[in-house]
Formats: structure tokens, C-alpha cells, sequence
């Protein structure tokens, strides 16, 4: 998960001195563009391979509009950069919650044409998915994550968040996302601990989390900050058990490390396709949502990329041993927590975001 971890760090900067500098390939005189061409981020390493693949290649056959993909990533402040200087170069984005929060706040992004998508396509996208500024690409998520040496099957294994913080009847060694960051923690983890119900987390108490997350301090070697690092601290067997993204652990298990994922209670975080305000191929870009969003679209693309689909239908379409890795299988979701970037994004009457108010809490905590 190192190109997401990473692309969600960048897209955190909004300065207009790192939008200029970003995305330079990107930025030319709108006017060079022809309505049967399409500027589309679709990142870099395998998950662009995969874009390209799924996504690019049959949408050009289809369609027969040339796209062009860019493997930079976009970010806020680039975004709001070209909107206002109405030079609109990228027709297509894919920004984290946050960013597309912060951007369709600002009236920066067109609403998506849910018209021109078929019935039973649109029916079958998780609603958390459908916003009307945008539709999320895919879904990846958190997850409890032990070594089935120090928890074999025939002993207790940790099943909640609850038996994570149990330090005394699941004994060893944890490691737990960093709160550096303030969009990403583990918050909803330290209140799922606490006994809130999943259905009642939001608005989240933050004096509640640290209360809690006091309790499970002292047993945690470290607070990881990418996902390089906690897929290493369970590689060497230096953690018993983690808090990690799935796709991490996944790695690990084809590699044949004793790791196993537990699906109870993960928590499930997801990017969206988004279309910069006036840009020139609106319809272009229109038409290339409806189709990224398609069954059989998603389908595939999980197959080279194992993340999980945002349409219920692609399940059907996708073999059994690939559909129980994607943290979308029917049967996880039935105990998934989904973050909801809105409240992270909300401001209070002191002028800070609740992220703001997360990031300062922590560093205060963290040194304490």
C-alpha cells in the first residue's frame, strides 16, 4: 500500500507553491485540447499498470476519445490553482476524502452526471460511494492483523478492537497507525475499544479517544507511519499483532508468512474520481466516470490491482479466491466501520478542522 500511503501524504499539501510545481507535465494552455481527448490521473507502479489496463485501453476502444494518462499525482492546491486561473488541464482526478471534501467546499468540482448511468450499474455502487461531486474508485481499508505463530488456531485469537486493548488475555507485542497526520489513526479503533458502537462513532469525542488510546500506549512498539513499515515489523515477526492495511498483510501471505487478517471491525477508507470545475471535455470526463463505475470495469481492474470494487456487482464477476481478498466481500462488510471524511474535514468555532484538532492532540500525546 506504499503508493497510497504515500499519494495521500502529498495530496495533504494545498500550498500554491507546491501546486505549481506538481503535476508541470499537466499544465499547458487548455486550448491545446480536443473534445476527443481525456487528461486522466491514474497513478504510478502497478496500480497505474492496472488503470491503463482495465480502465484506459477499452474506454479509448470503446469510446474512441484518447486519453492521456498522467502518473503524477494531483492535489489540492494544483486543482484550485487551475480553476481559478480557468486553465483546466486535467479533466479527470482521484483525490483522497479530505481533498475532494476540501475542494467541492469550495465549489472547485463539477457534479457528477449520475443520468447518463445505467440503473442497475448505479444501483449496485455502495451509497457512502456516490457523492454528488464525485464516486469513489476503490476501497481499501484497516485492519487487525496477528501471527498465527503467537495466536494459533487452537488458542483465543483477538476478534474486536476490545481484545486488542486486552493486553492480559491476548498478551504480545502491537504496533498501531500513527496519528501524525491527523486524517489517518486510530481513532475509530480507540473508541470501538472503549465500547462505542460502530453505527455511533461519528461525531467522534477526541478527549474520549486519548482516554483510551492511554490505555493501550505502553504496548505498542511502534506507531507506524507507512505502510513499508508495519509490512516489515510483521515480516520480521517483531509485532504479534497490528493494526495494517489489508493489502499489506496480503503481501505477506503470499509470501507465505504466518500473518492472517482479521475482517471484524476493519475500517474502510476510499479515494474518489473527481472532475475539476469548467474544464474543456466535460463530457469526455463525464463519460469516463460512468464507465470506471461499471461491474465488469471493476472487475477486472481487481484482478490486477486487489482492492476493493465500489460496485456490489463486480462480485459477480470476479472468481471466489480473489473476491475473499478484497475487503468488499459481502461477508466483511457486513462488520466494517466506514470513515467518514466529512467530520475529519468539519470546522469548529476556534477556525480548526477536527484533523487540525487531531494532529495537535497527538504530537501533544505522543512526546508524553
Amino acid at each position: 500500500m506504499s503508493f497510497w500511503i504515500n499519494r495521500r501524504r502529498f495530496m495533504q499539501a494545498t500550498s500554491s507553491a507546491i501546486a505549481v510545481g506538481a503535476l508541470s507535465s499537466v499544465v499547458r494552455p487548455a486550448s491545446a485540447q480536443s473534445s476527443g481527448e481525456l487528461r486522466v490521473t491514474v497513478g504510478g507502479g502497478d496500480v497505474g499498470k492496472a488503470t491503463i489496463e482495465a480502465y484506459v485501453k477499452p474506454f479509448e476502444a470503446e469510446t474512441g476519445i484518447k486519453v492521456t494518462p498522467i502518473t503524477d499525482d494531483a492535489n489540492t492546491g494544483q486543482i484550485e490553482l487551475m480553476v481559478k486561473s480557468s486553465n483546466v488541464t486535467l479533466d479527470v482526478a482521484y483525490l483522497s476524502q479530505g481533498a475532494a471534501l476540501t475542494l467541492a467546499g469550495k465549489g472547485l468540482l463539477e457534479n457528477i452526471d449520475y443520468s447518463i448511468h445505467k440503473k442497475d450499474e448505479l444501483d449496485g455502487i455502495f451509497d457512502f460511494a456516490k457523492q454528488p461531486f464525485g464516486i469513489a474508485s476503490l476501497i481499501y481499508s484497516f485492519n487487525m492483523v496477528y501471527n498465527t505463530e503467537a495466536f494459533p488456531a487452537s488458542k483465543p485469537r483477538p476478534m474486536t478492537w476490545a481484545d486488542f486493548w486486552d493486553v492480559e488475555k491476548f498478551p504480545g507485542i502491537r504496533t498501531m497507525v500513527s496519528g501524525q497526520y491527523g486524517s489517518e489513526g486510530p481513532w475509530e479503533e480507540a473508541l470501538l475499544a472503549d465500547g462505542v458502537p460502530a453505527d455511533q462513532l461519528y461525531p467522534m469525542d477526541i478527549d474520549r479517544i486519548f482516554a483510551s488510546l492511554d490505555k493501550i500506549k505502553p504496548h505498542i512498539r511502534k506507531w507506524w507511519g507507512t505502510g513499508s513499515e508495519v509490512q516489515q515489523l510483521l515480516h520480521d515477526k517483531a509485532v504479534d499483532v497490528a493494526q495494517s492495511y489489508d493489502g499489506r498483510a496480503l503481501r505477506l501471505i503470499d509470501q507465505g508468512a504466518p500473518v492472517e487478517i482479521n475482517r471484524n471491525q476493519a475500517k474502510l477508507q476510499w479515494d474518489y474520481w473527481v472532475i475539476p470545475k469548467a474544464g474543456p471535455n466535460m463530457q469526455n470526463a463525464q463519460k469516463w466516470i460512468e464507465f470506471v463505475t461499471r461491474a465488469d470495469r471493476q472487475a477486472a481492474f481487481t484482478q490486477l490491482f486487489p482492492e476493493g470494487p465500489t460496485n456490489r456487482n463486480a462480485f459477480k464477476l470476479i472468481p471466489d479466491e480473489v473476491a475473499r481478498k478484497l475487503p468488499t466481500h459481502p461477508e466483511y462488510m457486513k462488520s466494517c466501520v466506514s470513515m467518514k471524511g466529512q467530520w475529519y474535514n468539519d470546522i469548529g468555532p476556534d477556525g480548526l478542522t477536527n484533523t487540525d484538532k487531531l494532529i495537535q492532540r497527538w504530537n501533544e500525546w505522543v512526546l508524553q
